[in-house]
């Protein structure tokens, strides 16, 4: 199966680091136009303006800000075909007892992972409608499916909003064309954050996740990034409302 998206016009967000990254570069090699996305516009550009993407530097929990860039995207081109969004994550925060999360540190977990998703599929919805074809999907995570490795609360329930969202978005806009999936990572090395979190298992904790794993290795960007080319390809067209794990067999 070769998969192409000549003449497709995607936007990518979280694309200044890790998984975002890879599946814009995927994208593109591919053919795609592709447009990048994300709060950290230096990073973002970093990354785009070697390899010709169009870069976007948007809080995407801001709505306005997110409307503004789909009408840039779509005036350029006169469509937008695929929404991958790979923005959200933990914004620095780690686990905690429950007595000790406030609710700043509650609503931005659910601004960066829930938020920023549904305004996005908002404003894309339009343009899709219009085009009778689109593609959307999200990236969410194997703490949307079980208790998260992370610890964080907020973290997790964001992750299974945003599979309800999912599913919810695919019975909406699946009579328009526009399929809606979402990929399940497993625990993926990908950026400071997952460093981080990896590096605290020590030795022993390092050992008992890998055992854990069917595959008995971690995962990578490329490995999230192949699933979400299909899932955008034409060749998926029958395939919405699902999360797909890609996880080396954990779950």
């Amino acid at each position: 199966m070769q998969i192409r998206f000549d003449g497709r016009v995607a936007l990518v967000t979280g694309a200044a680091q890790g998984i975002g990254q890879a599946i814009a570069r995927h994208l593109a090699e591919a053919g795609g136009r592709v447009h990048v996305a994300d709060i950290d516009a230096a990073g973002l550009e970093a990354f785009a303006g070697p390899r010709a993407l169009t870069p976007h530097g948007v809080d995407l929990a801001d709505r306005p800000a997110v409307k503004a860039m789909v009408d840039r995207v779509v005036a350029a081109h006169g469509r937008i075909d695929i929404v991958v969004n790979a923005a959200g994550g933990v914004r620095r925060q780690v686990g905690r007892p429950i007595a000790e999360v406030d609710e700043a540190s509650w609503r931005a977990l659910f601004e960066a992972n829930v938020d920023s998703a549904f305004w996005l599929a908002q404003a894309v919805a339009g343009p899709m409608q219009q085009a009778g074809f689109g593609r959307i999907v999200h990236i969410a995570s194997g703490a949307g499916l079980r208790p998260s490795l992370t610890g964080i609360q907020a973290y997790t329930a964001a992750k299974h909003a945003l599979v309800g969202l999912t599913k919810q978005l695919s019975q909406d806009l699946g009579r328009y064309g526009i399929t809606c999936n979402a990929v399940a990572p497993g625990f993926v090395l990908s950026n400071p954050t997952t460093q981080r979190q990896w590096e605290s298992y020590g030795a022993d904790g390092q050992n008992k996740l890998i055992e854990g794993i069917h595959t008995r290795r971690l995962g990578t960007a490329d490995d999230i990034a192949n699933a979400v080319t299909f899932l955008a390809s034409d060749q998926a067209g029958w395939i919405s409302g699902q999360i797909i794990s890609v996880d080396g067999g954990r779950s």
